[in-house]
């Protein structure tokens, strides 16, 4: 080794490691004399083999596979490729009908059903060893009264079995069919089986759970199960479609029997049977129903917005001696920090940090970043729910949002098109949108909420006897964890105090660091580590909850609710240490917003039944996390709240009180009391 002028030793490190040094640059070394044959032709880019569908979709390569359009009828690349080539599909005239039914309900067997075009097509199934055979009802080729006929083939008596069943009662409360008779949904069930999938398309199911791919008529050679002899164009294509539904159809017997199968031997099946499938209902009726918005005062809120929005405008340019895209980050950035000079974070390609946190931290800087928050809050208000709302309005002036069943981890619902679960109250500005929702003529909004569910959760969960104390004797949570925290009296515990605690509250159990926890509350890192230590001192249940579900989750792989709801965590196992940790802050996590979500359902579930059960005119209309929202008429208010609250106190037995408060008025924002 060349001498080096180093410390003795650093040379004895250097001399004892030079072969694993030099193993090292070699491996980090780029080996540009490594003998390989190259012919550029063979590289051109080529179309993707007939057998890249069923690899991408076994391997999950979604955006690949949307990047080279690829489609399931172009691929044979799974094990088995599943055509129904078998199955006689039959066309129904209103001849038929009731034969085909009475067939169905006499072989006992479960009725597959897929359908195209809210309910234009549909095509019925059975599973059965010999002479199979596929009902098609169809809206363009049925003489008769066609909803009849589909009222007449979803008979209650029939069990059936769908893929995303919500959305098919909708179709059929629509037409006044029963909705009765459903006994398996294979969306909801994969859903349960891995909640962080993020797609649950029927042939990414069939190839993940059965090893199969649904081969297509329609995208390739002529279905060897129909007579396409003699047709015209319009009909082969009519007729294929019938083919790949029955394909369809027919692939759902072999999901649900793995499935159920699988949901069975993972606890779930008590939470698909009870909860998740009879929600479809549910829900199906409150998307139907929707909810009134008041259209006049939509329009005038939306036009001052629009004023003051161009108010701020002008004030922002004076301010900034020019004027700019305010909702450019780039310009902004460029005015905030190139122009003005405030403190800046890192640069990125594509110039300074705007978000809401790094203009939060600014906000006493410089008059103009208070004037941009302010600017946002308003053209966020005006673009997403003034406008946003008209848009989504239908002609009997209610909006009807979807309840999405299979998106988030945590069991929650979540709302789209247009989302109503997101509507701001930490403003007066942003809770006056709720306002604009009224109930119908001569009726009320009831509006019942839980309280505090999450900490009462984990009350009960962590089993800690000091929280479950608090909440036996019905203390203000936050004002009695102040008062330990503190040290000092409930009597004496300050509004300053009670929201410091309940920052610690709410966020310590979903795994809050403390410089988190101190950006939050406004004090030092090391105070809010004061905070923390003084907590769990106080609550040691917690703390002991905290390590053990971790550690528990580390060992199975997975979490789960109360109710058995499942999520796994490959995050716990990875190499990465911020993967690492967002896998330990869903463990402290999902146990109990998961849970919350449970208990959600089933109160909804419940409040539903009772209603149904009184014969009374009210009907659930929205539910937004812990609250649910009734429309009724104004003379059963009074009985309704007392119903809500009985209902979802009732639902489920804890360590603790669960509590809800309902309160009623002539708009939302009146009705949340």
């Amino acid at each position: 080794m060349p001498e080096i002028e180093a410390k003795p030793a650093a040379i004895r490190k250097l001399t004892e490691g030079e072969e694993s040094a030099r193993h090292s640059y070699w491996l980090a070394t780029i080996a540009t004399d490594a003998p390989l044959e190259f012919d550029p032709e063979q590289n051109l880019k080529q179309a993707p083999s007939a057998d890249a569908y069923g690899l991408f979709l076994r391997l999950e390569f979604t955006k690949l596979i949307e990047k080279f359009g690829l489609m399931p009828e172009a691929s044979a690349a799974a094990e088995e490729t599943y055509t129904g080539s078998c199955v006689t599909v039959e066309l129904m005239d209103e001849t038929m009908v009731s034969g085909a039914v009475q067939e169905m309900l006499g072989r006992g067997a479960p009725v597959y059903v897929r359908t195209k075009n809210q309910l234009e097509v549909i095509v019925f199934e059975q599973d059965y060893d010999a002479d199979a055979r596929a009902y098609v009802l169809d809206r363009e080729r049925y003489s008769g009264d066609y909803e009849k006929a589909v009222c007449a083939m979803f008979s209650a008596d029939l069990s059936k079995i769908g893929h995303h069943v919500k959305d098919l009662q909708r179709s059929l409360l629509r037409c006044g069919c029963s909705t009765d008779g459903w006994m398996f949904d294979t969306a909801l069930a994969a859903y349960l089986l891995d909640a962080t999938a993020g797609s649950y398309d029927l042939d990414r199911l069939c190839v993940k759970y059965c090893g199969f791919q649904i081969g297509r008529a329609s995208g390739g050679e002529e279905g060897e199960q129909l007579s396409l002899l003699d047709m015209g164009t319009a009909e082969i294509d009519r007729a294929k479609q019938y083919s790949d539904l029955a394909a369809e159809a027919a692939a759902l017997a072999c999901l649900h029997k793995t499935m159920e199968k699988q949901l069975r031997g993972q606890g779930m099946w008590e939470l698909f049977e009870t909860v998740e499938l009879p929600l479809c209902r549910v829900l199906a009726e409150m998307e139907l129903a929707g909810c009134r918005v008041d259209q006049g005062a939509l329009v005038s809120f939306g036009e001052m917005l629009a004023q003051h929005t161009v108010q701020l405008e002008q004030s922002i340019y004076g301010l900034a001696g020019q004027e700019f895209n305010i909702n450019s980050p780039k310009q902004l950035g460029e005015i905030l920090f190139d122009k003005l000079g405030l403190p800046h974070g890192k640069k990125t390609k594509t110039g300074w940090s705007t978000n809401a946190d790094v203009l939060e931290k600014l906000r006493y800087e410089a008059p103009i970043v208070g004037l941009v928050l302010e600017y946002r809050q308003y053209a966020k208000l005006k673009s997403t729910y003034a406008d946003g709302l008209l848009k989504a309005m239908d002609s009997d002036g209610r909006v009807r949002t979807s309840f999405q069943m299979t998106v988030t981890a945590t069991g929650r619902l979540s709302s789209t098109e247009p989302n109503l679960q997101n509507i701001p109250t930490r403003t007066d500005l942003g809770s006056e949108i709720r306002r604009m929702f009224i109930p119908a003529d001569g009726c009320v909004l009831v509006d019942a909420d839980y309280s505090q569910i999450e900490l009462r959760l984990l009350a009960h969960i962590a089993g800690d006897e000091t929280m479950r104390t608090a909440f036996t004797a019905g203390q203000d949570i936050h004002t009695a964890t102040a008062a330990q925290v503190f040290h000092v009296p409930v009597e004496e515990v300050t509004p300053e105090m009670r929201r410091s605690a309940k920052a610690v509250n709410f966020g310590i159990v979903y795994g809050i660091s403390a410089f988190s926890l101190s950006q939050d509350i406004g004090v030092s890192v090391a105070e809010a580590k004061r905070y923390m230590e003084a907590y769990f001192a106080t609550f040691p249940g917690v703390r002991k909850y905290m390590d053990d579900v971790v550690e528990q989750a580390k060992a199975a792989g997975y979490v789960e609710t109360v109710y058995h709801r499942r999520r796994d965590l490959p995050e716990l196992k990875s190499s990465n240490f911020n993967m690492r940790s967002f896998g330990e802050r869903v463990a402290l996590n999902m146990p109990i917003q998961g849970t919350a979500a449970d208990i959600m359902k089933l109160a909804m579930i419940a409040v539903w039944k009772r209603l149904k059960a009184e014969k009374t005119a009210a009907r659930l209309v929205l539910q937004v996390h812990d609250e649910l929202i009734v429309e009724c008429p104004e003379e059963d208010a009074s009985a309704v709240a007392a119903l809500l609250e009985e209902e979802m106190e009732r639902v489920v037995s804890l360590s603790v009180p669960l509590t809800a408060e309902a309160h009623w008025g002539r708009n939302w924002l009146e009705a949340k009391g």
